[in-house]
């Protein structure tokens, strides 16, 4: 059985969650009038990069951020947020089964 590694698979949870977070941006972004304001469901799917913005760059930086610094900040968020949680839970499982060891 091969061993589960964690980073790698961290990694592509979180290159998924942006590319998820990017396409629901735009979905909104691009129906705006068509739904009558934001894509129902977008609050979820981008929550991970939303809570670095109003905990962490928020407090460094002023609302009068251009937008694309703040997507890609969002965006950053939404990778790293993703990434540690399923690194984290990946490691906890590994240890709480003790996958991978002989």
């Amino acid at each position: 059985m091969k061993h589960l590694k964690p980073l790698k698979i961290a990694l592509k949870f979180g290159v998924g969650a942006v590319v998820v977070g990017l396409l629901a941006f735009a979905l909104s972004w691009n129906l705006w009038d068509f739904w009558g304001g934001p894509m129902p469901g977008i609050e979820l799917l981008l929550f991970p990069g939303n809570i670095t913005l109003v905990y962490i760059w928020h407090p460094l930086f002023t609302e009068e951020v251009y937008f694309w610094p703040k997507l890609f900040l969002l965006m950053l968020g939404q990778f790293l947020v993703v990434t540690f949680v399923v690194a984290l839970c990946i490691s906890f499982a590994k240890r709480l089964l003790n996958i991978g060891t002989p």
